[in-house]
């Protein structure tokens, strides 16, 4: 496996803090998300790379490992657990201390030359490591996840079915433990991490669990006041309009805008913004009337 090095990926330097490295990471995510470039690999690949950077850099206990172990930080605790057994239980005159940074050195190589050296000793062969993460995206529309609901994916020949909670945001991540590839020597399996990649199917805009709607209002209604129907992602909603309601009017329907993650029940807002429409191919009756309106307000 090739060296990468998550740092560069993300464009800062090793003492970087969380919160350069959350920062660059949204910075990069957004230029490279496969929304904004569609039909892309290039910036899908790039975008990958950027997510798996991040997952590793913003937790700390990885990130001290990648720093320490490099490219096989995954199986730093076996390592130093064997290393631990090798100290304890060896045969030579004085124990022997390894240390240094393997950022981008061949671990395997010295491991290899740790446990495998001829001696008599285990074989790093038989050591047990953990499986390799996989990365996968799921396109799904927002309607798709206005409701919890079950998919079945497969992964690797393998069929998978899990539980997409209602709520769910564009570049959002899950991990499915176990879901990655197979442990070496009857090692844990590697975990599936899952990218959500939706798609806005509907006529709402949505910010994170409020959505937005511009509703065209007929200027008699605006003037007179009325009852008018909207639909929602819920279903239809009568609204009482005020008489002499203005144009950019906003008004909020609370509890009918999107579903709160993993906490069923709990709705954000609708924000309704009021377009009033100005009526066209006025008939000559229509015309006159409006002359009379105009000659009484001035």
């Amino acid at each position: 496996m090739d060296y990468i090095d998550y740092y560069k990926i993300l464009g800062v330097n090793k003492n970087a803090t969380q919160d350069e490295i959350k920062s660059a990471y949204r910075k990069l995510a957004r230029k490279f998300h496969p929304d904004l470039n569609p039909d892309n690999k290039e910036a899908q690949n790039k975008f990958q790379q950027i997510n798996e950077a991040n997952e590793v850099l913003s937790d700390p206990e990885k990130r001290k490992k990648y720093d320490k172990y490099g490219k096989d930080w995954k199986h730093a605790e076996e390592f130093e657990k064997q290393q631990s057994q090798r100290q304890q239980s060896s045969n030579f005159g004085g124990q022997q201390t390894y240390s240094g940074d393997f950022g981008g050195g061949d671990f395997s190589d010295f491991f290899e030359s740790m446990f495998g050296d001829g001696r008599g000793e285990r074989s790093s062969r038989n050591a047990k490591f953990r499986g390799e993460d996989f990365n996968a995206e799921l396109h799904l529309n927002l309607t798709d996840v206005f409701n919890t609901h079950q998919q079945t994916l497969t992964v690797n020949g393998k069929k998978i079915r899990i539980t997409i909670p209602a709520g769910v945001e564009n570049g959002q991540v899950i991990k499915l433990k176990g879901h990655g590839g197979a442990g070496v020597n009857g090692g844990p399996n590697g975990d599936l991490y899952i990218t959500f990649v939706i798609a806005n199917n509907t006529k709402f805009k949505r910010s994170g669990n409020d959505l937005y709607l511009p509703v065209e209002l007929d200027l008699y209604t605006a003037i007179l006041g009325g009852d008018i129907t909207i639909d929602t992602l819920s279903g239809k909603v009568k609204l009482k309009v005020n008489p002499e309601t203005q144009n950019d009017t906003k008004i909020r329907l609370k509890g009918k805008g999107f579903p709160l993650y993993k906490k069923e029940g709990h709705f954000g807002d609708l924000f309704i913004t009021y377009q009033i429409k100005i009526p066209t191919h006025l008939s000559e009756k229509e015309k006159e009337l409006f002359m009379e309106l105009s000659k009484l307000k001035s």
